[in-house]
């Protein structure tokens, strides 16, 4: 690092406590945060106290730095270090001081939108080298939007009007690790151009809304597809040329968590190496009975069931009268959630 880079990152530092507001006391830096999460809403709005930011295709993170230390936690506070060294250095390079930062992981596609498929080929690894080899073909980003930590306080009660500002100087930006654009009050034309491009969606934020660990309604998530997790509860035999299997069995749980539902089979969006790969864990964890509670799923000599260990985000067209995924497609796994939290997502 050059001397003018350490200075800057240290007048950024300084900034940054100038901002923060008067009455706040220093608090211990809590070992596993939680993310605020978004609750799923129908249509787009306008509205002047609300802002509207991109929905990326990645892996939510929040970064917690102790001024020495950089810890990437998933959602679940499973550490994500090992998968990605690019973006801990990146970060690390970032922040001057304590702080608690909440992002999404992204890789981009040829057309340059964020793209799961190209974000899972870097986990699941074990080997440092390979770890290597995946980081130079598929190189990840990280986009920041919240801040719930700096510098001893602890600014989750601030609103988010207050935590943008001091996110914005907290943070010495790159390519590596960006702002997240935000578009005021417009939702109904933000949603209406991110669909027109192919995007996933957008998110909608209260900028009075204080930061909570848990799903809230001053944040919500407006998609342009059906799109969503599902536990995988089985699969099929390939047929033909194909090889791994056929299709897998998905469902969601019920309200509380006790019943997994049938929620139909999704046989397309596997490569080869995805039919191949997944098909060694399915196998790991067969078993003789069905683990569906409700539903109709396929029977029969072909039929294999698993235990619901494995989370499947799928897109699709609808839902059925029926309760089924129509035109369902493998996205990737989703090792960041689990399988017991998914739920039929409802807008409200």
């Amino acid at each position: 690092m050059t001397s003018t880079r350490v200075k800057r990152r240290r007048r950024h530092g300084a900034t940054s406590r100038n901002l923060l507001p008067g009455g706040l006391k220093p608090q211990p830096m809590p070992a596993l945060p939680k993310p605020m999460l978004c609750t799923l809403v129908a249509e787009p709005f306008d509205h002047p106290d609300w802002i509207f930011e991109p929905k990326y295709d990645g892996l939510r993170i929040l970064g917690r730095f102790d001024g020495k230390k950089l810890l990437l936690l998933s959602r679940y506070g499973a550490a994500q270090n090992f998968q990605f060294p690019d973006i801990e250095a990146a970060l690390r390079e970032s922040l001057s001081q304590s702080a608690i930062v909440d992002g999404e992981v992204v890789c981009f596609d040829e057309r340059g939108h964020t793209t799961f498929r190209s974000l899972q080929q870097r986990f699941h690894l074990k080997n440092a080298a390979e770890v290597q080899a995946r980081m130079k073909k598929y190189p990840a980003y990280v986009y920041l939007f919240d801040l719930l930590y700096l510098d001893r306080y602890d600014v989750t009660g601030l609103p988010l009007d207050e935590r943008k500002p001091l996110l914005r100087d907290a943070v010495v930006w790159s390519d590596r690790v960006r702002w997240t654009p935000s578009h005021p009050e417009k939702g109904k034309e933000f949603w209406r151009q991110a669909c027109r491009k192919h995007e996933e969606g957008i998110v909608g934020k209260d900028l009075k809304s204080t930061y909570v660990p848990r799903r809230s309604r001053s944040w919500v998530k407006i998609k342009c597809i059906g799109r969503q997790e599902f536990a995988i509860g089985g699969f099929t035999d390939p047929r033909g040329s194909r090889v791994g299997f056929g299709a897998l069995l998905v469902g969601y749980y019920s309200d509380d968590g006790k019943r997994l539902i049938y929620a139909g089979k999704v046989g397309t969006g596997f490569s080869r190496e995805i039919l191949i790969d997944l098909r060694k864990r399915l196998d790991a964890l067969e078993q003789e009975v069905s683990p569906f509670d409700e539903g109709d799923p396929p029977t029969g000599p072909d039929v294999h069931w698993v235990k619901p260990r494995l989370v499947a985000e799928i897109a699709f067209a609808e839902w059925t009268q029926n309760n089924l995924l129509r035109q369902p497609r493998f996205e990737g796994l989703r090792p960041d959630k689990k399988p017991k939290d998914i739920r039929h997502e409802r807008p409200v």
